[in-house]
């Protein structure tokens, strides 16, 4: 388990507010679920801390990403609308986005990986958007269509209203949980983790925020080392959730200024972390949600004993005969 400082470096680039997160909150407010707060009893004792899970599994379309995709649908203009909008996703914003903008009338063009899940590729087109799988860059992809049927590209994790959208996560971390201590969250591209940084750093700031990464996919962490965003050529993990090719200029500003720390785990300790929140929490998670839970099987320096601590349990769409391999073979 590697760690790389974040640290509390300025940034030239506009940072999201609690007046942005506010704002986002009052237009999702009533469209998406206001997640609970669990506990675990187990992960409480293994860690010496005191864990209350946050369960955006329990969201609409299985993870917290139609947070941020109604807050960014709901401030198109008409034309926009009429248009349709156009992402790229290798499953969970796909389903959020395809989900939201069936609610508003919207046409969604999602691009997604020839090697996508399969029941997220099923699961987007059910919930009304049109996919388009390729094995060729999903950005450039996803422009070539914006650029030829005039849509919209909303992006997954890069755009100010996402993370501000996924920024109530955290508004809801400190409403329900406020001596809070430690935020862990899962980080690929990290719109959630900026989100969630921003709220927490405005309400609590002595409260740290740790994101956590795949060793196989650290594209944050790398970005981090180099001072700038990044694009990893080999990128292998199971928590797709957790594996963005690049860091976006966005989410780098906000980390860069306001996360506290980012840890790598290994595919071992993503495992490790979903079984525990399968077995001992009776959750059904996804991968992404094991990496956030990873720091708490054993005692870790970030996390102080007696600590109020959060993980966010991010998502529950789950490719079970993928993972059952895994499990197999540990």
């Amino acid at each position: 388990m590697a760690i790389m400082r974040a640290g509390q470096h300025l940034s030239r680039m506009t940072l999201t507010t609690l007046d942005d997160l506010r704002a986002a909150q009052a237009r999702i407010r009533g469209k998406v679920h206001r997640t609970g707060q669990g506990s675990s009893d187990y992960l409480s004792r293994t860690s010496g801390t005191r864990v209350s899970p946050k369960l955006e599994l329990f969201q609409k379309t299985g993870s917290f990403k139609v947070r941020g995709v109604i807050n960014t649908l709901a401030q198109l203009s008409p034309d926009e609308r009429a248009r349709g909008v156009v992402s790229m996703s290798a499953g969970n914003h796909a389903q959020a986005l395809a989900w939201g903008a069936s609610q508003l009338g919207i046409a969604a063009t999602i691009v997604m990986p020839a090697t996508a899940m399969a029941s997220k590729v099923e699961a987007t087109r059910g919930y009304g958007g049109t996919v388009v799988q390729t094995a060729d860059d999903l950005l450039a992809t996803a422009r070539g269509i914006r650029e030829r049927e005039g849509r919209t590209l909303i992006h997954p994790f890069d755009d100010p209203r996402v993370i501000a959208g996924q920024g109530t996560v955290g508004l809801e971390i400190v409403e329900d949980v406020p001596d809070v201590d430690v935020v862990l969250v899962g980080c690929g591209g990290g719109g959630l983790l900026s989100g969630v940084a921003a709220a927490v750093k405005a309400l609590r700031p002595s409260a740290r925020v740790i994101g956590i990464e795949p060793e196989g996919s650290a594209v944050m962490s790398l970005s981090l080392a180099a001072g700038s965003p990044q694009r990893l050529q080999v990128n292998k993990t199971i928590a797709d959730g957790l594996a963005p090719p690049f860091t976006g200029a966005n989410a780098f500003a906000h980390v860069r200024a306001l996360v506290d720390d980012v840890i790598t785990v290994s595919e071992a300790q993503i495992l490790d972390g979903m079984r525990a929140l399968m077995e001992r929490c009776k959750l059904f998670v996804e991968p992404s949600a094991g990496a956030a839970v990873a720091p708490l099987l054993t005692p870790h320096p970030l996390v102080p004993h007696g600590a109020r601590v959060v993980p966010i349990v991010c998502g529950g769409n789950i490719d079970l005969a993928k993972v059952a391999v895994r499990f197999g073979a540990t």
